[in-house]
């Protein structure tokens, strides 16, 4: 039975892939994107397949509007893929408010609002699966990403709780967490903050552990993902490419021998003594 999507960011990147991929195999999607005319394509080629619709998420009427029109349109809403966001690079005393705020409209209240629309219908369809598109930025962080690690952090913490609320509604969820791939994330679709020559080592750094960077094909991540929501127990999170399996399990460790290298002091902070 084909499956009815609803996807933010289609125009480029992940959001594009995904699309594709969904619609190659006979599914349904409602598509979103600022320009939608970079759907053209797609839309002469699927037809009535395809809903385009111009969408900016951080307008929450809009969202709102968006997902009825998409349920309206095709009758049911069967995956919700929240991937519209952007990355904000810039040390922490070098990040705007305004930019910062900005950051956070866009990857974390964009998916709420998105996912707040779509629930009411997955509740009463007692079936669905909700993709937040995160990283591996939402479990681990680096210099100069701060505002984006803020946002996807966020994400993880309000979807684990998410994934809980609708368990026994027939609901499924999952944290979608990319390490490095051909897209223009770190490109065109960037925001760059004002540089302080302070941290010009630290952005020597960080350049140069990009560019040892394996990247991976979007193509195959959406591949992956088509997997993923078709699976009957999809993961609650899961890494798409290599980097996640390489280098968080030893952020994991770390934190784990700090939490057990303080241990004593963590039962002193409650009143209590050591063993």
């Amino acid at each position: 039975m084909s499956k009815v999507w609803f996807v933010t960011g289609a125009s480029r990147g992940f959001g594009r892939r995904f699309l594709e991929a969904a619609l190659s195999r006979g599914d349904k999607v409602a598509a979103t994107a600022r320009d939608t005319t970079t759907l053209t394509d797609l839309f002469t080629a699927h037809g009535e397949a395809i809903l385009p619709l111009k969408l900016d998420v951080t307008d929450k009427a809009a969202v709102f509007a968006s997902v009825e029109r998409a349920h309206d349109h095709f009758g049911r809403l069967d995956v919700i893929v929240n991937n519209a966001g952007y990355g904000l690079f810039g040390a922490v005393e070098e990040l705007p408010e305004q930019q910062l705020r900005d950051q956070l409209e866009t990857n974390l209240f964009g998916a709420l609002w998105v996912t707040q629309a779509a629930l009411p219908h997955l509740r009463e369809q007692g079936s669905g699966h909700v993709v937040q598109i995160s990283s591996t930025g939402g479990v681990a962080a680096w210099p100069l990403l701060g505002g984006y690690h803020a946002s996807k952090w966020a994400l993880e913490g309000l979807t684990e709780s998410l994934a809980q609320e609708v368990s026994g509604l027939g609901i499924k969820v999952t944290l979608v967490e990319p390490g490095a791939y051909a897209t223009d994330w770190g490109g065109s679709s960037a925001v760059h903050v004002s540089a302080n020559p302070a941290y010009d080592g630290v952005r020597e750094q960080l350049d140069a552990f990009v560019q040892s960077l394996d990247f991976g094909d979007p193509t195959a991540a959406s591949e992956a993902l088509l997997e993923i929501v078709d699976s009957d127990n999809p993961p609650l999170r899961v890494f798409f490419g290599t980097q996640g399996n390489h280098m968080l399990p030893q952020v994991y460790a770390d934190r784990l021998k700090t939490w057990a290298d303080w241990g004593d002091l963590s039962i002193r902070a409650q009143g209590g003594q050591a063993a």
